[in-house]
């Protein structure tokens, strides 16, 4: 396929880095890297302060954009003054005669409402279910006027929208040579079950409610484990309150660490559990688990219903239900580590990932130009 000169727009809600982005952090850079690698020329817009990505990262000042994870379903469309999101779109129409096409990742209206605007194709690859009636009336609009344009992460996730049958799966992935495997779990820091040492538990993501923080000190509490949890600390009330009401829970926050510290610290689990009380659009931190050869226990919920495979990376309980969690974590040796890394290393590495990203890419351009495809280079490439 012929090389695309690509701008992505990153989420304004934190400079990448920062962590507060979340799992868009990780699919931005993980994004970068394997177009890069495919020959495709990448830039990124984002907010001030954040890590440079790509050919070139464009910092961009402003208001940061207020998160939409918890945004109630009537919530009205927020814009700062001299907003980051209103200045990133901006650079992106200025700029847009230099792209063959421009990639959102924003979970905001603005970038939507615009995209008919622009003369080069706007392709929103969407990083959350549906949480607020704007947005979804935003994006069933964008689906409807210009097919192929928007693409998410897991059927789970397109599922929550009225018009969800209609986009693309891209999946998501993760850079495997930037996680080591560890065939054994650590035991040096071990708790005593049934008279054998087993190792400690893990959790990755956000310190916030819909992260399920209750449930996971209720399932340390159940299981008796030590827990670690790695992430940022958005809301410390909910984790001291999840701690008030399981006083017996061994559960320690171990902080925001970048990625190549967090995968020293991850191998050591036995495994990682995904407590998440909303749709997650996918779980990329099932993928850096089981990339590290940790097996992972999620509710059967969102994404991560499809990422796991029970059984074989890990165990899928139902929703809500910590004394599944419990049964889960007892049977934990039952999973193949090696198994793990296989699973991401065939369906979610850095490069599987890129060219599912890049058939989407090619197909939204090729529409918005009716046949053909054309590179900045000049030359033209046969209608796929």
């Amino acid at each position: 396929m012929n090389p695309l000169s690509i701008l992505i727009g990153s989420t304004p809600v934190g400079p990448l880095g920062s962590g507060v982005g979340g799992g868009v952090e990780l699919t931005l850079h993980n994004l970068v890297l394997g177009l890069s690698a495919r020959g495709h020329g990448v830039e990124v817009m984002a907010p001030e302060g954040s890590l440079h990505l790509g050919e070139r990262t464009h910092q961009v000042r402003g208001a940061l954009q207020p998160g939409g994870h918890l945004a109630k379903r009537d919530e009205p469309i927020c814009i700062p003054p001299n907003s980051v999101l209103a200045n990133m779109w901006a650079l992106a129409r200025e700029r847009q005669s230099r792209y063959d096409v421009i990639i959102n990742l924003a979970y905001d209206w603005l970038p939507f409402y615009l995209s008919s605007n622009f003369k080069v194709p706007v392709a929103h690859l969407v990083s959350m279910a549906s949480i607020t009636n704007a947005m979804d009336e935003v994006i069933n609009e964008c689906i409807m006027s210009a097919p192929m344009s928007v693409a998410m992460h897991s059927r789970a996730q397109a599922d929550t929208f009225a018009l969800g049958s209609q986009v693309r799966i891209v999946g998501s992935g993760v850079a495997l040579e930037r996680y080591d495997f560890v065939s054994e779990s650590d035991v040096s820091e071990s708790d005593v079950s049934g008279g054998e040492k087993v190792g400690y538990l893990g959790f990755i993501g956000r310190i916030s409610p819909e992260k399920g923080i209750l449930d996971l000190f209720a399932a340390a509490s159940a299981t008796g484990r030590r827990v670690k949890a790695w992430g940022l600390m958005q809301d410390q009330s909910c984790w001291d309150e999840a701690g008030r009401a399981y006083p017996q829970a061994h559960v320690t926050y171990e902080g925001f660490l970048p990625t190549d510290e967090l995968q020293s610290q991850i191998g050591g689990c036995s495994a990682i559990l995904m407590t998440s009380k909303w749709v997650e659009a996918f779980g990329n931190v099932a993928l850096e688990a089981m990339a590290c050869g940790v097996p992972v226990i999620a509710y059967d919920r969102g994404g991560p219903s499809e990422v796991v495979i029970h059984g074989k990376t890990g165990f899928l309980v139902a929703p809500d239900d910590v004394e599944g969690l419990a049964r889960a974590v007892a049977r934990i040796n039952e999973i193949s580590r090696d198994e793990c890394r296989r699973h991401v290393d065939q369906h979610y590495s850095t490069a599987v990932f890129s060219q599912r990203v890049e058939t989407w890419l090619h197909e939204v351009v090729r529409v918005s130009r009716g046949i053909g495809i054309a590179s900045k280079s000049g030359q033209k490439t046969l209608p796929i």
